[in-house]
C-alpha cells in the first residue's frame, strides 16, 4: 500500500495538488475547522470521500473497500447512533467516532500520497516550490521509510512465526522483546541508512540538481485544486455570514 506503483496509479496528479489536499483535510476534518457552519461540515465530508476515490482510480480496490467501510460505519455512527445515547456509552463511542472520523481522511489521504508519488516526483515538486533542503530531504526519507519498516515487519513476523512467538501462542510472553525490540532497532538504522543515501545522492548539496521527472498541473489537477479552494471560500463566507 506505501509502495509507489507508476504503472497503476490511475489518476495522475501533481504532487502539489495532493499536498494541498492533504493539508486541507488537515485542517478542517482533523482540525475541525469551520464545523459550526452546516455547508462547510458538507464539503469536508464530500472532500473526505476524495481519497477513497482516488485508490479506486489507481486500482487499489481492497484497500478502498477497507477505508471506504470503515468510514462510512464510523460516519453513520457518528450521525444516527452517538446522538442517541447517553452516559458512558456517549462519551465512549462519541471519542471514538470523533477521533476515526477526523483522522481517517488524512490517513487515507496519507497512504494514496505515497502509493502513487515517486520520491524523484516529490523532490521535483519541492524544488518548484522552493522549499529549503532541510524539509525535503527529511521528507523525501520518509517516502521510502515506510515500504522499508514495512518488510522489515512481515521479515520480523514470518521469523517469529516459525518459533510460534505470537499472541496466543505457547511463547506469547516473548511477544514485545522479540518482534517489537527488533522492528524499533531496524527503524532506527532504516532512518540512518536512507539519510545517507539520499546524501550520497547529491541531495545535500547547494548545486541546482537536474530532474527528468515530468510534473505539472493537468486539467484533473485544477478540477482537484477548485475543489479545495472552494472549502475555504464556504469557509471563509460562512465567517462573515454570507451563508450558514
Amino acid at each position: 500500500m506505501f509502495t509507489a506503483d507508476i504503472e497503476n496509479r490511475g489518476l495522475v496528479l501533481d504532487p502539489r495538488t495532493k499536498l494541498a489536499v492533504m493539508i486541507t483535510l488537515v485542517i478542517f476534518a482533523l482540525g475541525g475547522t469551520g464545523s459550526d457552519i452546516a455547508a462547510v461540515r458538507i464539503g469536508t465530508v464530500m472532500l473526505s470521500v476524495l481519497p477513497i476515490v482516488l485508490l479506486v482510480t489507481a486500482k487499489q480496490w481492497k484497500t478502498a473497500a477497507l477505508f471506504g467501510t470503515v468510514y462510512a460505519v464510523i460516519k453513520a455512527a457518528e450521525v444516527l447512533l452517538v446522538p442517541t445515547l447517553t452516559g458512558a456509552a456517549l462519551s465512549v463511542l462519541g471519542l471514538c467516532c470523533m477521533i476515526f472520523v477526523r483522522l481517517m481522511p488524512s490517513l487515507i489521504m496519507g497512504a494514496y500520497m505515497l502509493s502513487s508519488t515517486t520520491v524523484s516526483e516529490f523532490i521535483a515538486a519541492m524544488e518548484r516550490m522552493h522549499v529549503p533542503q532541510q524539509i525535503t530531504i527529511p521528507l523525501s526519507v520518509m517516502f521510502r521509510f515506510f515500504p522499508t519498516v514495512l518488510e522489515e515487519f512481515a521479515a520480523i513476523n514470518t521469523a517469529m512465526k516459525m518459533r510460534d512467538i505470537r499472541i496466543g501462542g505457547k511463547n506469547a510472553g516473548k511477544f514485545i522483546e522479540y518482534r517489537l525490540v527488533p522492528l524499533m532497532v531496524c527503524s532506527v538504522n532504516i532512518g540512518s541508512e536512507l539519510s545517507a543515501a539520499a546524501l550520497t545522492r547529491g541531495l545535500g548539496v547547494r548545486v541546482k540538481r537536474t530532474n527528468i521527472c515530468k510534473i505539472g498541473f493537468r486539467l484533473q489537477d485544477i478540477t482537484v485544486l477548485l475543489l479545495t479552494i472552494s472549502l475555504y471560500v464556504i469557509w471563509i463566507l460562512g465567517i462573515v455570514g454570507v451563508i450558514r
